[in-house]
């Protein structure tokens, strides 16, 4: 008797389990639907498609129009030119939960992006390497913070004590980067790191020296620019 309780007990506490496991399944599974049906919302208007520094720009408009195996899109007539493997693109649609595809008319992926912020996604194609999609008028906007950084700027210490000068131009130094000069006599720490391009990604200013190390800058709340990840000496970037 003993024994046929122990069963009966032990049968009832599994079929428990196994139905809480089911019920948050069918919970992951509806919200993981949710989340693609966001996703294909909130996807139509106009995008831009760029290289990461944005000196190669395509103006990509998505629409909820179904289209074969996805949804319409328009290209600007300047992509091939300026992005040949746009040439391919003649749909879009939402794979998995987070993943819009521009795909080929076969429904094959010409590019995936995922979203690394909110309304920015990234995409991989490889031998090529990484392009943007985000929102037109972020973009733009972007566009014009980036052309506000060329010019003249001083580092400093916290002191307010200048340790060097350099030159952001917006002359390429290659397919990602812009051209950064050193003014004389700078700080012997700045001097061989000695920063030969720059570009602005994510919101940061990125000095890259010739060996491939690189500096970030953040902008902070006193409209400076601090070198991150942040120390007891914090080296600052301000506009001349």
């Amino acid at each position: 008797m003993i024994a046929r309780r122990l069963l009966a007990y032990v049968v009832a506490a599994c079929l428990a389990a196994i139905g809480a496991v089911a019920a948050s399944l069918a919970a992951i599974g509806i919200a993981h639907a949710q989340d693609a049906a966001s996703l294909k919302k909130q996807m139509p208007g106009q995008w831009e498609l760029s290289t990461t520094e944005r000196s190669k720009t395509c103006v990509v408009t998505l629409k909820a129009d179904a289209a074969g195996q996805g949804f319409k899109l328009e290209l600007e007539p300047s992509c091939k030119t300026a992005l040949p493997f746009t040439k391919d693109i003649v749909a879009w649609s939402v794979r998995g939960l987070d993943i819009v595809r521009l795909q080929d008319a076969t429904g094959e992926a010409v590019i995936d992006f995922t979203e690394v912020e909110a309304g920015i996604f990234e995409g991989l194609r490889q031998g090529e390497g990484v392009y943007i999609l985000q929102d037109l008028a972020a973009a733009r906007s972007m566009a014009k913070s980036m052309d506000q950084m060329i010019g003249d700027w001083s580092m400093v210490r916290r002191n307010g004590q200048p340790v060097c000068g350099l030159t952001l131009t917006n002359t390429e130094a290659d397919a990602d980067n812009f051209q950064v000069f050193l003014k004389p006599r700078c700080d012997a720490t700045i001097a061989q790191f000695n920063p030969t391009q720059w570009r602005l990604e994510r919101g940061q200013i990125i000095l890259m020296s010739k060996s491939g190390e690189a500096w970030q800058f953040e902008a902070d709340d006193n409209a400076q620019w601090r070198r991150v990840p942040d120390t007891a000496d914090p080296l600052i970037m301000l506009r001349q």
